[in-house]
């Protein structure tokens, strides 16, 4: 009996172990959301907008196809880079993490 509640205790703390061990790079991995800001001129725009809506208004706003703008938004989203879609005669047009 007590070999068992020694091995219970064990695998017990193991496991306790493993989840504080994987709890911050859970948390590290939460801040893709999906949702993104622009801005012009630090003046912004639109905020916690969904990535294809902010695309194409940048887009729109730099006249560009939405497609690579896309991308650029999922990569601020993914990384929390600041990017630049283009510049205006207002200024330059960027998206930022939520």
């Amino acid at each position: 009996m007590f070999r068992i509640r020694k091995f219970g205790a064990a695998v017990i703390a193991a496991v306790a172990v493993a989840m504080v061990a994987a709890f911050p790079a859970l948390a590290a991995n939460n801040t893709q959301n999906g949702l993104v800001n622009v801005s012009v001129n630090n003046v912004s725009v639109l905020d916690n907008a969904r990535i294809g809506v902010a695309a194409g208004l940048a887009a729109t706003i730099c006249g560009v196809n939405v497609g690579p703008v896309a991308v650029l938004a999922t990569q601020v989203d993914a990384t929390g880079t600041q990017r630049t879609v283009c510049t205006t005669a207002s200024g330059p047009v960027t998206l930022t993490q939520a």
